[in-house]
């Protein structure tokens, strides 16, 4: 166990704990996640959310603190053999687990606020199972970057997937598909469970050990080494969302309260992505370089899917979760390239591909947290995700709408948004390819850039889309006539994290240390990827970029257009002598906007072939000649859940039907059942040496 200069002190089940940062922060933590929920248990409705907040505000700040500490360089290891029969549980924290809990720590944190207020006004649910849970799934966030054996991250990973499903059913008495969502999940997250079950427990008894550095000096086999491989980015890629193993989030995130939403979205699929890291670079050593072509693959196809669905949504929360989907992929993209990197000796690329793949993480969490907390204040105000009932929020709701464009600017990876920085990254990675690269490498890394340009282009018509149909355009409806502006608590909490955002836009360089150190824990290579202060400057290549500068630069080409637009307006208008010719149809209603379905309407025809959206368009005629009335209804399914998903149920039905006729209620019927049972296992384990 590493020394700490404040000393040692002895700890729990008899183990020296070193006096550090990390270790009051995770003790921190689970003390107050445990309490927290405790309390809520027993605390009236009226109180009950503002405990959990508060508990929740200080695990996530807990986290915050141990992840920083980490990632300045504290070290810290702990086992407790106690807590766990057989393995106890062992936990340490390095660099790159350290940005990952301090990513959800700071998530938790901002969200945590917003829930005191938005389940206080009465618009969510305060019952004693959801608040309770919160802070316990805040927990798991936090520990599961810190876990440091096999039986310990399965313990954590299958506690946050049971407390997530607790939250993901929050409201389903209010709202029939929330039941529906929770199923898929509850289905897609424990199949991924068994998937890392099943790879980790090869791996350990291969090992001859399930400590993490057991398995770092374990020798496997090329083959088993890829099964434990795919194993581990099955189950970890389900948790991120990676296609076609997405089809729980689109469902889930938009069903779930805000808050939690946010926690989902921000920082639970983050875990995802951390452990096809830690497995495949850390504990295989990066291995072979055709398992990170595969990561390439799926997550370029992840992010054109996702994007893809995100253009044609009209929920808004579903608009958000599939961009989820699209972020999380360009994250895979990114890990990918830097484990084909890593395995070509290019530790220079790889680490700037994986410090792209880690800032944009970081950069996600940021703009997608004030994405969902702004979402749910437009929610709470009117009642409605439909972007097609929606409009006027401007003007009734200006300060909500003003921190959804932020979270939205970061989404599209436009300057000034934050997504444009690591973005960018992850492009300057892939258009230097190394000295004498082969066929594959030629091939791949121009593929790679263009999904990366083309997300980036539908990402920006998307948010458009959002911005323009929800927000902009005027109400279509009575409900957002009447929507009124949010509460100060909610307001400060998303402003937050707008700010946030706003940081890492104009100052990313500021993180360089932290991923240069996260990068060289994870290669093994120390290297100073990203450098400078108000320039960002990349480690060996001659690319350099000022946000900054670029923001100075649209600020003043916005104060030169307003001026030029006051000068124009101070010119004499000529006189209308009489209206304009409006054909005689009146003036225009909100009826004639775009929607969000006609807005997404071209780039559903290019994008046939993929989608296959089912449309309907009914027509009532007053007379042979004249219509009275058309309603046009446009279906968009997931192909993917249609052409994979669809017929493993409908297969799995078939036999449960079939199977009914082994049940018949015949007591002789079960007892022949248990008797052949036995003998059947007698003889196979007499057969079986």
């Amino acid at each position: 166990m590493p020394a700490h200069p404040g000393g040692d002190r002895h700890g729990v089940a008899g183990v020296d704990w070193p006096v550090n940062l990390i270790e009051w922060g995770l003790a921190g933590a689970t003390g107050v996640a445990v309490l927290g929920a405790l309390v809520a248990l027993l605390t009236p409705e009226r109180a009950r959310s503002v405990v959990a907040g508060i508990a929740v505000a200080g695990v996530g700040g807990a986290g915050l603190a141990a992840g920083v500490a980490a990632i300045a360089g504290e070290e810290f290891t702990a086992h407790l053999p106690e807590l766990l029969p057989l393995f106890g549980v062992t936990l340490t924290l390095d660099p790159l687990g350290g940005l990952f809990m301090a990513v959800a720590g700071a998530v938790c944190l901002v969200a945590a606020g917003y829930g005191v207020s938005y389940a206080g006004g009465g618009h969510g649910n305060r019952s004693r199972s959801t608040q309770a849970t919160l802070p316990l799934f805040t927990l798991t966030l936090v520990l599961v970057p810190a876990a440091g054996s096999v039986s310990t991250l399965l313990v954590l990973w299958e506690l946050m997937a049971l407390t997530s499903l607790v939250l993901v059913f929050t409201d389903h008495r209010a709202r029939p598909q929330v039941t529906s969502a929770g199923l898929w999940y509850a289905v897609m997250t424990h199949l991924g469970f068994v998937a890392i079950l099943a790879g980790l427990v090869v791996f350990a008894a291969a090992a001859g050990g399930d400590t993490f550095e057991t398995l770092r000096t374990a020798q496997l086999s090329p083959g088993l080494a890829t099964v434990v491989f795919a194993a581990a980015l099955i189950g970890f890629g389900s948790k991120a969302g990676l296609v076609p193993l997405h089809v729980w989030l689109p469902r889930a995130h938009p069903e779930a309260p805000s808050q939690v939403s946010a926690m989902l979205s921000a920082a639970m699929v983050n875990l995802g992505v951390y452990g096809v890291i830690r497995v495949g670079f850390d504990l295989l050593g990066a291995g072979q370089r055709g398992w990170w072509l595969v990561v390439l693959i799926l997550g370029a196809a992840s992010a054109l899917y996702g994007i893809l669905h995100a253009a044609m949504a009209s929920d808004l929360k579903r608009l958000l979760a599939y961009s989820t989907v699209e972020n999380m992929g360009l994250v895979f993209l990114a890990v990918g390239v830097a484990g084909w990197f890593h395995t070509l000796g290019e530790e220079r690329l790889a680490a700037l591909a994986l410090a792209a793949g880690l800032l944009h993480v970081v950069n996600h969490a940021g703009f997608k947290t004030v994405l969902f907390l702004a979402a749910g204040s437009a929610v709470r105000a009117t009642g409605s995700r439909d972007l097609d009932a929606l409009g006027g929020l401007s003007r009734r709701m200006p300060v909500t709408t003003a921190l959804f464009a932020v979270g939205a600017l970061g989404a599209m990876a436009l300057p000034p948004g934050n997504g444009f920085i690591s973005e960018w990254l992850l492009l300057q990675s892939l258009v230097h390819p190394p000295a004498g690269a082969g066929v594959t490498t030629a091939l791949v890394l121009p593929v790679a850039v263009a999904v990366v340009a083309l997300t980036a282009g539908l990402a920006v018509a998307t948010f458009v889309k959002a911005l323009g149909v929800g927000f902009f355009a005027r109400a279509r409806s009575r409900a957002p006539e009447q929507a009124v502006e949010s509460p100060p608590l909610l307001l400060a909490t998303t402003g937050v994290a707008a700010a946030a955002c706003v940081a890492l836009a104009v100052a990313p360089a500021a993180l360089g240390p932290a991923l240069s150190r996260a990068t060289g824990a994870t290669l093994g290579v120390p290297t100073d990827v990203v450098s400078g202060a108000l320039t960002v400057r990349l480690a060996g290549i001659a690319s350099t970029i000022s946000p900054l500068l670029i923001l100075a630069a649209l600020v003043a080409a916005v104060v030169v257009a307003a001026l030029l637009v006051q000068v124009v307006a101070r010119r004499p208008a000529r006189r209308r002598e009489a209206p304009l010719w409006d054909c005689g149809a009146g003036p225009p209603t909100p009826r004639m906007q775009y929607t969000a379905t006609s807005f997404a309407e071209p780039l559903q025809r290019v994008f046939d072939d993929v989608l296959a959206p089912e449309t309907a368009v009914d027509t009532h005629l007053a007379s042979p000649y004249l219509l009275a009335r058309m309603r046009y209804q446009r279906r968009l399914p997931d192909r993917i859940e249609h052409w994979l998903y669809r017929p493993v149920l409908a297969v799995t039905a078939a036999a449960g039907r079939a199977a009914r006729a082994l049940a018949n209620g015949s007591v002789h019927r079960y007892l022949a059942y248990g008797f052949f049972g036995t003998i059947g296992l007698l003889v196979a384990l007499v057969v079986i040496p």
